[in-house]
């Protein structure tokens, strides 16, 4: 009998291909990338040791190992693993209902409250790089991070950029830590973020950049980091860093992720 190939087995090399690749692209992120390449490499070596060369002995080490495989991949990939679930969760508001909530409602009105608050947020940027003070904003979008804001000081206070300046001004007890913005509200500050184990950040980062990445890659927050030590502004979103932005570049970016489709 003679290899063939069907057409459903190549849709399913094709969405293997598929699975993979992602795996590998979200695995890179965060640093463990070299990993997922080992790994990779052990079941091509498994497979033709097993399957191809029939080779028993060294075989059946093998597939001892793989079958505890899985038990070790939840081990390696714990972060990667829960990080994939929360992207899938932060999809749970269905577009119906949002098409609902928008007929509703008087747009030109939303847009213009929210263009507001963020022209607040920027304002704040800006004085807290020109005296090159430290601030961390996180903007919520369909994640809530109640469990990260309980972790601070509850504020429920308007969005006002005299406000944030006064929250990250040196000798405040909440400067140290994170502001979060949700529901146009000032949540919370003093908060405590997971910190990015990315290992390609430059060294030259801090913690603020580095609890930036860690909450983007959680959620599909947007962060906003002043650095101390420059008196650049930063952003980051789904794990990826923007370093050193004008406030207008900074408003431009919000203006467009913060839309009221988004909210």
């Amino acid at each position: 009998m003679g290899f063939q190939i069907g057409f459903k087995d190549i849709v399913d090399i094709f969405f293997v291909a598929i699975l993979l690749y992602q795996m590998f692209k979200l695995l890179k992120k965060s640093g463990a990338a070299n990993v997922f390449i080992g790994i990779l490499a052990f079941i091509i070596c498994w497979f033709l040791v097993s399957y191809v060369f029939k080779m028993e002995l060294l075989g059946g080490i093998f597939d001892r190992i793989v079958s505890v495989g899985a038990f070790a991949l939840i081990v390696l990939f714990q972060d990667e693993i829960r990080r994939f679930f929360s992207r899938i969760g932060s999809t749970r508001k269905l577009s119906f209902i949002n098409s609902i909530k928008r007929f509703f409602r008087n747009n030109t009105i939303e847009t213009d409250k929210i263009d507001f608050d963020l022209i607040q947020i920027v304002l704040a940027c800006r004085s807290l790089a020109k005296s090159s003070t430290g601030g961390l904003i996180i903007l919520t979008r369909n994640n809530d991070l109640d469990f990260y804001s309980q972790s601070g000081e509850q504020i429920q206070a308007a969005i006002n950029s005299r406000l944030i300046e006064s929250i990250f001004f040196k000798n405040s007890p909440l400067h140290d830590g994170a502001l979060i913005v949700s529901h146009r509200k000032l949540k919370s500050a003093a908060c405590i973020l997971p910190v990015s184990k990315n290992q390609s950040i430059p060294k030259r980062m801090g913690l603020r950049h580095r609890a930036a990445l860690g909450v983007t890659e959680h959620s599909d927050a947007i962060a906003i980091v002043v650095s101390e030590e420059t008196g650049h502004i930063s952003w980051a979103i789904n794990g990826m860093l923007t370093v050193n932005v004008k406030p207008e570049q900074l408003e431009h970016f919000l203006s467009e992720e913060m839309s009221p489709k988004q909210i």
